[in-house]
């Protein structure tokens, strides 16, 4: 059936626009503190209660058709808000419907919806008043009230329904009987009232006595359930407020609020998100404006930027609508004529010394995420304050704030080009590796580039040097076979079995977008990336005879810091992520940098992981040596002893992320069982270093919304051990 002329506007029209005012409630004498500050002043996080409440207001409503009940106190209202808001005075507190009833003589020509707020209830989320005054407006109700089902006593209003599911009374809890005490549909205390229904409306104490009025005659009277109960949450106590401290920080790290709230967020190693959800062709688009705005500022548009991706779904498309974006701000563009691996797009970045480079990928993240890695001119990744910075930039871009060109209009007119740097990639990479050893040791390798980037270029490399190379799962897949491309042990199972039937010298490994590396021995044994790191450092320094210390973060072996004191060097613990790694080896000027999660590089390469150089390097080590993985491995631990290093990976909630670290804090951490703790860093998370370069450590993702268990020790039975002291801080 045709809509007619109105209700097709009404259809188009948002829940909460100019049609809808706001009364909030705060004129209570209610406080906590001992100064008499009125309650809705009290802190709550960085703001106050009343903010709270506010800028729930202003997602449905502009500044000027905001009205605040003001009070108690109202001078100190007045003064905390400013002129952002309008003023109601109400000179006698007598009660919350007779506080609503002032605004109305203001709002006498208006016909639109009113909002009715708490000023003590600031933890509804902005869906939850969107849906009410949504469902409000839809049901042509005179009232809609919010409610919830609670599964806790609470001092609230029963709901009382009809058999047919009408509500037909609100009972207050004072008033209530033992039976109306048992439903557990509750009124949370948000309104939203068709404002000829509130003119009509006789005067009251409280707003219930509204609801009751209209329901007594015949009005339409409509609820909206909220699903989340901490939105429950009054404040009227001290413990009241503690609580929803605790709720709003336990918001701040929920895995879906960045896509809820259509925000970009960086971690550790760039930005990431579901595709589809936060990982949006309208929010590349705003980050690359961002960027942009980034270049113009700093006159850097001549240097340009390039753009690569990988071959995740949407990687290819994310890349194009990004160079539109640079094109429509005047920057000239470089668009890799293919996917390409990650460490080509910042060598290429670095030799041009482009503004930035990008590179279109989630790493070794599930197929689901995708994301983007941003690159200084040097190839490093940004900073942390550079990422805070350009994600506040981002997050407050609208869509008609953004300025593209399409891209074949940018591509005719030159401002975009493609280009292909792989040639150049491998020569670089070759020129770091010892070519003619590894041409004459023959050497028979398998690698597994796990659906991803890295086949060509490495492909290259070692074909180049005569190595007999076979690949497995080479072919383009976006779902990765269907688990993420990350090569660890319970990945590389084909590597490992193929390793054992065909005899090869060597299984190498690489994630997604080949930044990273793990690697098979002889054996078919999968040799952990620690391992790895200890060998590549004592073979730089003994056998290629290069001298300088070794980076590497606060999760990875401290057998480099062992070997590193045999070799008279320096070891240098940083952060997790890899720019730290970078910068920290300039700082230092150290020979090798590395991550226990596969990442490395080396002084004079790229400062970024490079797993197609590392595979490289492994290559070269077992051709100059004319040894297998493991006898050099024992040669090794001969000098360094051995240590065993274990790691868990738990699903992290929003609560952990509070209660964990408080648990941290204020547990007795002299020991761990028997063990004496000699040191305690938060550098990142929380470090617990024992003797005899034991450690356990308990730290949050930056890049999943997972909690790291990682642990160093002597034995592998000390090492599950440490493991379970750390369980004992999980559970929430």
């Amino acid at each position: 059936m045709a809509l007619t002329l109105d209700e097709t506007v009404e259809a188009a029209t948002p829940a909460g626009t100019a049609e809808t005012k706001v009364i909030i409630l705060a004129a209570g004498k209610q406080t906590l503190a001992e100064d008499g500050r009125p309650l809705v002043l009290q802190p709550l996080g960085d703001r106050t209660i009343l903010d709270c409440v506010v800028e729930n207001a202003l997602g449905v409503a502009g500044a000027a058709d905001i009205y605040v009940v003001v009070g108690y106190r109202q001078e100190e209202v007045r003064a905390h808000l400013g002129d952002k808001v309008r003023y109601v005075l109400q000179d006698e507190p007598l009660g919350t419907g007779h506080a609503a009833l002032q605004a109305l003589p203001l709002l006498r020509d208006f016909h639109g919806s009113l909002l009715i707020l708490y000023g003590d209830t600031p933890l509804f989320r902005p869906t939850s008043i969107r849906g009410l005054l949504n469902r409000h407006r839809l049901r042509k109700a005179d009232l809609t009230l919010l409610t919830a089902v609670i599964d806790r006593a609470l001092p609230y209003g029963r709901i009382v329904r009809s058999a047919a599911g009408e509500i037909i009374d609100i009972i207050e809890d004072t008033e209530a009987s033992p039976a109306v005490r048992e439903i557990r549909e509750v009124n949370v205390g948000a309104y939203a009232i068709d404002a000829s229904a509130a003119s009509a409306v006789s005067p009251a104490r409280r707003l219930t006595d509204w609801v009751h009025e209209l329901i007594r005659s015949g009005r339409r009277v409509e609820s909206y359930q909220l699903c989340d109960q901490d939105e429950v949450q009054g404040i009227n106590t001290a413990a009241d407020l503690a609580r929803a401290e605790f709720i709003l920080e336990k918001r701040l790290f929920r895995p879906r609020r960045q896509e809820e709230q259509n925000l970009v967020t960086f971690g550790t190693g760039g930005w990431r998100a579901i595709i589809g959800e936060g990982f949006t062709m309208h929010n590349v688009r705003r980050l690359s404006q961002a960027l942009a705005n980034g270049i113009t500022r700093r006159g850097e548009e001549k240097r340009g930027v390039i753009v690569g991706y990988d071959r995740r779904f949407l990687s290819k498309q994310a890349a194009e609508a990004s160079c539109e974006v640079f094109a429509g701000n005047n920057i000239p563009t470089i668009l890799l004529a293919e996917d390409a691996p990650t460490p080509l797009i910042t060598y290429a970045t670095a030799t041009r010394g482009s503004a930035y480079g990008l590179a279109f990928t989630a790493s070794h993240n599930p197929p689901e995420w995708n994301g983007l890695k941003v690159f200084h001119g040097d190839g490093s990744l940004l900073l942390d304050d550079e990422t805070r910075r350009i994600e506040n930039e981002t997050n407050a871009l609208e869509p008609d704030q953004v300025i593209k060109v399409e891209l074949d209009l940018a591509l005719e007119a030159g401002i975009v080009e493609r280009r292909d740097f792989t040639n150049e990639y491998v020569d670089a990479v070759e020129k770091l590796i010892d070519l003619n050893a590894i041409r004459e040791a023959g050497l028979n390798v398998i690698v597994d580039p796990m659906y991803g980037v890295g086949q060509l270029t490495l492909g290259t490399v070692l074909t180049e040097a005569r190595c007999r190379v076979t690949f497995i799962h080479e072919r383009h897949d976006p779902l990765f076979g269907g688990r993420s491309p990350a090569p660890n042990l319970e990945a590389l199972r084909l590597l490992t079995s193929q390793m054992l039937d065909h005899k090869y010298d060597l299984g190498l490994a690489m994630d997604g977008d080949a930044d990273r590396i793990a690697i098979v021995d002889e054996r078919g044994e999968y040799i952990s990336i620690n391992d790895v790191l200890v060998l590549l450092y004592w073979y730089l320094h003994e056998v290629r005879g290069e001298r300088g210390g070794v980076v590497r973060n606060l999760a990875t072996t401290h057998l480099l810091d062992r070997l590193a004191l045999r070799l008279g060097e320096q070891c240098y613990e940083v952060p997790v992520g890899f720019k730290h790694i970078t910068a920290a080896m300039a700082e230092h000027n150290a020979l090798l940098g590395g991550e226990s999660s596969g990442g490395l590089t080396i002084r004079g390469h790229i400062l970024g992981k490079d797993g197609i150089f590392a595979s490289a390097l492994v290559v070269e080590m077992l051709a100059r040596t004319g040894q297998k993985i493991s006898p050099l491995l024992e040669r090794v631990r001969a000098l360094t002893g051995r240590l065993y290093d274990f790691e868990e990976s738990l699903p992290a909630t929003p609560e952990m992320r509070i209660v964990v670290p408080r648990r941290l804090k204020e547990a007795p951490c002299e020991q761990i069982g028997p063990y004496p703790v000699i040191g305690i860093s938060h550098m990142d998370g929380t470090k617990l270093r024992l003797e005899n370069d034991n450690w356990a450590l308990l730290r949050f993702s930056g890049t999943e919304p997972v909690l790291r268990l990682a642990v160093e020790a002597d034995s592998p039975l000390k090492a599950q051990e440490l493991v379970h002291w750390l369980r004992q801080f999980v559970s929430v």
